[in-house]
């Protein structure tokens, strides 16, 4: 009894120091006395992007960033630490940090949100090793900037392709890698922040592009960036000061270099002249500063590793790492995206793409006569589809209502119209035309395109869909037909009273009128016909004589004797007598010897 009554003090004691110690390790925290902060009022220089173009070197054209392909040295680990110490040119001062190579930037690299994701979101800070630790980190350092008062994440943030928040185009430096692997240094405007054609899967904003192209770019930083800081001065202020720094980086072979210094402002560190200088001669290309003075933390497998500036708050005499924002951390190889793309297995870390896919993340066609069918066109970023035509591997026609590249232009036909997936044409149903089907078939026609004739009795309006004339029509139809009826009716009436009140202004001959004048014309007729028969009647009678000739009697005692006498008679005598029908005028023997007796 006695042993165990001895046991169970020794068991609360125990259990006594374990909550003391973890007591202890979460309380203690920073007193943030050791800030060194950019800009004196908010984040970032007010001026745009076009600003920061048009006063760079020409040498560099239009061109405000640097893009390198990253490397793929997949035989090698994942990353290696080196912590050095040493002097710094030109001074008696000495440092302590740590430099981190990384060999495969896009698969072992991310940008964290502090704490975990959404941390950003509910502007949460977390030291280095309380986010590293939860992500399962094998090197980390903190990262961008933040506000010491609300905790809020500033400029852009991208975590393994989520995009957590943009800076709305603010131009500080800027880190990034992209879906192809390839490390993005300088400045950024927002489209290029928010492009989708080649994403960014990391993004983190600095202050200062520290070399470019393998030269020191401050004082072209210093022209860009503008201008006020906040506890340690203007710009020019925050780079001169001697203080702890960090930095990222690359080299010329595509290796990320992340860069941690220890210092106190104004006490020991290096300024960002002998931090520029120092990346250079350690083969660095394009480097950006992140946030330093108290905020430079690095952390090696889950513990910190660096010495912060910052005094503890329980116990001056102590030095504790200050809750920060943003954290770069190095893990093992991960696949991006975890799937592959949906066209491969993730092994070791790496894609392993399926036949006719390639890439990091398998997100590339191979191309092949048969890879996107007879609609489309193989290129490395996949099939490019033919208007009308989706999928893969373009074997799918737009959906219902949509048409043309992409598919991603909407249909404007009405009434049940069906458009074209290529053009977008609208095929009108029966009963309706017009370029998007909003017209009903004119009067007197139906079906399809309207092309058909009614056969209605009296050519009454057909049905317009299917012909039939049992049909009411549609109540605008119906309206409009019937005003056109009463219209036409009523001009019909109105034509025929005025047409009978012309004809009741013309004088009018009575019945008696018209008896009296029928028995004149035909007396008139009756007696012209009368004295055409007489005279005809006279002229057949006169056809029974035969007509008469007259002759001279002429002695001719009185041709040889008196031939002038003769002559003169029967000049006198005319020798033509009358033409007449009477017979006293016919010469005769016994009239002949009278008329010389006369004689």
């Amino acid at each position: 009894m006695a042993a165990v009554s001895v046991k169970y003090p020794l068991v609360w004691l125990l259990l006594w120091i374990c909550v003391r110690l973890s007591e202890t390790k979460h309380t203690r925290v920073s007193l943030d006395d050791d800030v060194l902060l950019p800009y004196a009022r908010g984040h970032g220089p007010s001026h745009s992007h076009r600003r920061v173009r048009d006063c760079q070197s020409v040498t560099h054209g239009n061109a405000t960033h640097e893009a390198r392909p990253s490397g793929n040295h997949s035989w090698l680990p994942a990353a290696e630490s080196t912590v050095f110490v040493s002097s710094v040119a030109g001074s008696s001062r000495w440092v302590y940090g740590h430099m981190t190579v990384v060999h495969d930037p896009l698969s072992s690299v991310s940008v964290l949100e502090p704490g975990g994701p959404s941390g950003c979101s509910v502007s949460r800070r977390a030291s280095v090793e309380e986010t590293a630790e939860d992500a399962g980190c094998l090197y980390a350092q903190n990262a961008g900037f933040f506000d010491t008062r609300s905790g809020k994440c500033l400029g852009n943030v991208v975590s393994d392709g989520r995009a957590v928040q943009d800076s709305g185009g603010v131009q500080n430096a800027q880190f990034g890698i992209r879906r192809d692997g390839s490390l993005v240094f300088g400045y950024l405007s927002q489209e290029d922040v928010l492009d989708q054609s080649n994403p960014f899967v990391q993004l983190v904003s600095g202050v200062v592009w520290l070399l470019r192209n393998g030269e020191v770019y401050i004082n072209q930083s210093l022209k860009a960036e503008c201008d006020e800081t906040q506890e340690t001065g203007k710009l020019r202020t925050f780079v001169d000061v001697v203080s702890a720094r960090t930095a990222v980086g690359h080299d010329a072979d595509g290796k990320l270099i992340l860069f941690q210094i220890d210092g106190q402002t104004e006490v020991r560190g290096m300024n960002l002249w002998e931090l520029a200088d120092f990346l250079k001669s350690y083969g660095v290309v394009n480097a950006i500063n992140l946030d330093g003075g108290g905020s430079s933390t690095y952390v090696r497998d889950g513990s910190l590793a660096s010495y912060p500036s910052d005094h503890c708050e329980s116990d001056s005499r102590w030095r504790c790492a200050r809750p920060v924002s943003t954290v770069l951390c190095v893990h093992q190889r991960r696949c991006r995206p975890a799937d592959c793309s949906g066209h491969g297995d993730c092994v070791a870390g790496r894609c392993r793409c399926q036949e006719d896919w390639q890439g990091a993340a398998c997100d590339s066609l191979v191309c092949s006569p048969a890879a996107c069918g007879p609609h489309g066109v193989c290129t490395t970023n996949g099939c490019v589809c033919d208007a009308g035509w989706r999928g893969e591997n373009c074997s799918q026609e737009c959906l219902p209502g949509f048409y043309g590249d992409g598919c991603n232009q909407t249909c404007v036909c009405v009434n049940g119209g069906s458009c074209g997936a290529v053009h977008g044409h609208c095929a009108c149903p029966s009963g309706f035309h017009g370029n998007t089907c909003e017209q009903l078939c004119p009067l007197g026609s139906f079906g399809p395109s309207c092309a058909q004739e009614c056969r209605c009795d009296d050519q009454c309006p057909c049905d317009p869909h299917t012909g039939s004339c049992n049909t009411t029509l549609r109540g605008e139809t119906n309206n409009t037909v019937h005003r056109a009826g009463h219209c036409l009716a009523k001009q019909m009436f109105t034509f025929w009273r005025r047409d009978e009140e012309a004809h009741r202004e013309q004088p009018r001959l009575t019945e008696r009128s018209w008896l009296l004048v029928t028995f004149t014309l035909t007396s008139l007729l009756s007696v012209s016909l009368l004295v055409h028969l007489v005279r005809a009647c006279r002229g057949s009678a006169g056809a029974h004589f035969p007509r008469r000739r007259d002759y001279s009697y002429v002695p001719l005692t009185h041709i040889n004797g008196a031939a002038s006498r003769a002559g003169a008679d029967a000049g006198k005598s005319g020798f033509g007598l009358d033409d007449s029908d009477s017979q006293e005028e016919i010469w005769s023997p016994s009239r002949s010897g009278g008329t010389e007796d006369a004689a």
